[in-house]
């Protein structure tokens, strides 16, 4: 069976499975079960309905928090370019520009956690542990100076915390005030005398060119083939009388392949692979061995700028220490990326870089 047609049975079992009276019109699958159910349903319904048990406290949410969300949320949850801000934004909402936080603007600490559960971090979603949820949602609070530093958040305490804005939602009742204004047959054609535009927006840049997810996805697919390829390149093309040395220079693929896993946490800012443009950050390929700031078209940062006119090149090891401690590297880099903490990813995303070619 070809892999599209598995893709089509697939699709056709899971459809059949939750639809129950489709299977029996069909006459094909079978009811869902409530383990299969369950295995799909994360929901953490506003009223705390599906809250799963576990804890996490302040202290290991602000490490979770600098691994894995600082570096497009900042440090403190302020926001990285226009990545959201999580915090900050009280007494905002009735400006014609509000700063919309989960301390300004979210009605429910369960509505937060649910979206951090389901839909983060990003790229990688549902990789975090319930645990290590509650703890990051715990240092959202603490960045809106909803907690206090020790605190530990639970299942058995999150619905006793109130958010400022939980009275500033209203019930949607447009079924009964303004559905019946739809009815009817609607107009398809010539139904205005003339369009124009009247007004824009008031920031520009808020329309990506396409979504965040699907570069990921893409770049995913495009730098395991590049990675392989150059992989054989630097053994094929080596001198026959020096295969010794080849071996040597030659990336591991097992490497290669954890530091492409480990770069996941880079890919929000920079991209790598054929097709690699600077975005937030620089593109990274043929970065190895390269002089600093020299990515063609990327603006840097002044500091970095200073350290590239003293003659820093990104050799292997200048990258193992900028990617154990970016900021204390080079300080008032625009990377916000507190840094890799273990030796072996360090060493992975190197090999990783080195398996890309410019």
């Amino acid at each position: 069976m070809s892999r599209f047609l598995e893709g089509l049975a697939a699709g056709l079992a899971v459809l059949l499975l939750a639809n129950p009276a489709s299977a029996e019109k069909l006459g094909l699958g079978r009811p869902a079960l409530p383990d299969e159910i369950a295995a799909w349903d994360h929901d953490v319904s506003p009223d705390g309905t599906g809250l799963p048990a576990g804890s996490g406290s302040v202290e290991e949410g602000e490490a979770l928090f600098g691994d894995y969300c600082a570096i497009c949320h900042g440090d403190f949850a302020e926001g990285v370019d226009n990545w959201p801000k999580l915090a900050g934004g009280e007494g905002t909402l009735n400006r014609k520009d509000p700063l919309k936080t989960v301390g300004s603007y979210w009605p429910h600490v369960t509505t937060a956690f649910d979206y951090v559960n389901r839909s983060m971090p990003f790229g990688n979603a549902q990789t975090l542990t319930t645990d290590e949820v509650y703890a990051v949602v715990a240092y959202i609070l603490y960045s809106n100076d909803l907690v206090e530093d020790d605190f530990v958040l639970s299942n058995e305490n999150l619905l006793d915390i109130d958010l400022p804005n939980k009275d500033g939602f209203v019930v949607d009742d447009r079924d009964a005030n303004e559905y019946r204004k739809w009815s009817g047959e609607p107009c398809m054609a010539n139904c205005k005398d003339s369009v124009e535009i009247t007004m824009k927006a008031m920031v520009l840049d808020v329309t990506p060119e396409e979504t965040k997810a699907r570069k990921v996805q893409e770049m995913i697919k495009a730098t395991n083939p590049r990675a392989s390829q150059a992989a054989e390149t630097v053994v094929s093309e080596a001198p026959a009388a020096e295969p010794a040395v080849a071996a040597a220079d030659a990336p591991d693929p097992a490497l290669v392949a954890k530091g492409e896993t480990v770069f996941k946490k880079c890919a929000a800012c920079h991209q790598v692979g054929e097709g690699a443009k600077n975005k937030v950050g620089p593109a990274l390929n043929g970065i190895v061995g390269h002089p600093a700031g020299a990515v063609e078209g990327f603006r840097y940062s002044g500091p970095l700028k200073k350290a590239a006119e003293g003659g820093l090149v990104w050799d292997e090891a200048a990258l193992a220490e900028f990617l154990a401690k970016p900021r204390d590297t080079i300080k008032g880099t625009k990377m916000s990326f507190n840094g890799l903490k273990k030796d072996d990813e360090i060493a992975a995303v190197i090999a990783y870089l080195k398996s890309l070619s410019q």
